[in-house]
């Protein structure tokens, strides 16, 4: 049987501490789906369609790494994709309460879904996605934060192109 996991998240846009923990789970199991989740409450800068080739180009090099999307419950998805682990990511102790709180709600909707906390490379400990587009809005360089193709996709949407 196949260790299948899920990694989901908003990647708005993809960074290198998400290409960092795609990664080590890719390493870890057979398969592991990227899940961009679809928040209908999340105002987001790249609609799905977006986000979604911006990730197929960052995970180009995994063979066993898939991109797909999802509304509604992520323990519902799971089940569905028949993964036995959700993947997430904890920078700081900021992170670990949410996703403590998440981690025991999943597993009580489905106790047959864990999920696996993995810690970011130092360098992207302190990062997020919301700092990235500020340095980028207000001109300055990201290139230590996403690829070169993510940097300007950015800079066109936040007119800095």
């Amino acid at each position: 049987m196949k260790k299948v996991a899920i990694y989901p998240g908003s990647f708005d846009p993809v960074t290198y501490g998400h290409i960092d923990l795609i990664e080590r789970a890719s390493a870890i199991f057979d398969r592991l789906i990227v899940a961009i989740a679809r928040n209908q409450a999340k105002k987001t800068l790249f609609n799905v369609a977006e986000r979604r080739l911006l990730l197929e180009q960052a995970t180009k090099k995994f063979s066993n790494v898939v991109i797909d999307d999802f509304k509604g419950l992520l323990v519902n998805y799971a089940l569905k994709k028949e993964a036995k682990v959700i993947v997430r990511g904890l920078r700081a102790i900021s992170d670990f309460e949410f996703e403590f709180q998440m981690a025991l709600t999943n597993r009580s909707l489905a106790g047959k879904v864990e999920t696996l906390f993995l810690m970011p490379n130092e360098r992207y400990a302190y990062f997020s996605s919301r700092i990235l587009k500020e340095i980028v809005a207000l001109g300055g360089d990201a290139k230590h934060f996403v690829p070169s193709y993510v940097e300007e996709k950015l800079k066109t949407k936040l007119n800095r192109a």
